[in-house]
């Protein structure tokens, strides 16, 4: 079965003189996975994220989406990839002020010709599917931090990707808006999304199925390949 994303010998090198944020990453994620990125500040992870996101390219090596080498793509396919394929979650939640919360969510269509009408139809659906059909019309404000980051992971899942990334989803939550938020994450997932979260939180990672642990821009374990779960 072809992997739904894998990185092949990717490195990435930044700036002058040259530092190396990625030092020949390898890692294949199956479709249906939920799998933590782990490390410290520095070790790589945001640019592990941007480079499986298409956000950034690599300096060499390959990644691939549904068997498809995202190298040979231009800047406007690799949108396109982004738009059907990648959902995104980051710890900041980057919701519009002003905006309603399902306004926010139906964002998240902008890019996909869809009319106004069926986007904001899907935006309600997908704020019902975590929880929050009764606060459509609140702006985020008027919001938790709890409530912010479920329309954010809304907006993220409003088109129904394969492959979630979410950044420190927690990070800028209470340890039970952020409870919260993780048993989300396992819903989608056991509902059949692939999501991977980069995350800096030890417990956190230690309770999702596979861990991918990584250093100095370097993978330094996987349990995957340990035969533990």
């Amino acid at each position: 079965m072809t992997p739904l994303l894998e990185l092949a010998d990717v490195v990435r090198v930044y700036g002058s003189p040259p530092v190396t944020a990625l030092a020949g990453v390898n890692l294949s994620v199956a479709e249906g996975e939920f799998v933590a990125v782990v490390g410290a500040s520095g070790s790589g992870k945001s640019t592990l994220l941007n480079i499986i996101g298409t956000l950034d390219r690599p300096t060499s090596g390959t990644l691939s989406i549904d068997g498809v080498d995202t190298g040979g793509l231009s800047d406007a396919d690799l949108s396109a990839l982004r738009a059907r394929r990648l959902g995104f979650v980051f710890q900041q939640f980057h919701l519009r002020e002003g905006t309603t919360a399902r306004d926010n969510v139906a964002d998240g269509l902008l890019y996909t010709g869809m009319p106004r009408r069926e986007r904001l139809a899907r935006a309600l659906r997908a704020l019902e599917r975590v929880g929050l059909g009764h606060r459509v019309t609140h702006l985020p404000h008027q919001l938790s931090g709890g409530e912010r980051q479920r329309v954010a992971i809304a907006r993220a899942v409003v088109g129904d990707p394969p492959l979630l990334l979410a950044d420190e989803p927690t990070g800028n939550l209470d340890s039970r808006s952020g409870e919260g938020v993780v048993q989300l994450l396992h819903d989608l997932n056991a509902a059949g999304t692939t999501i991977i979260v980069i995350t800096h939180d030890a417990g956190l990672a230690a309770r999702l199925p596979r861990r991918v642990a990584i250093s100095d821009g370097c993978v330094v374990s996987d349990s995957s390949l340990e035969g533990t779960s």
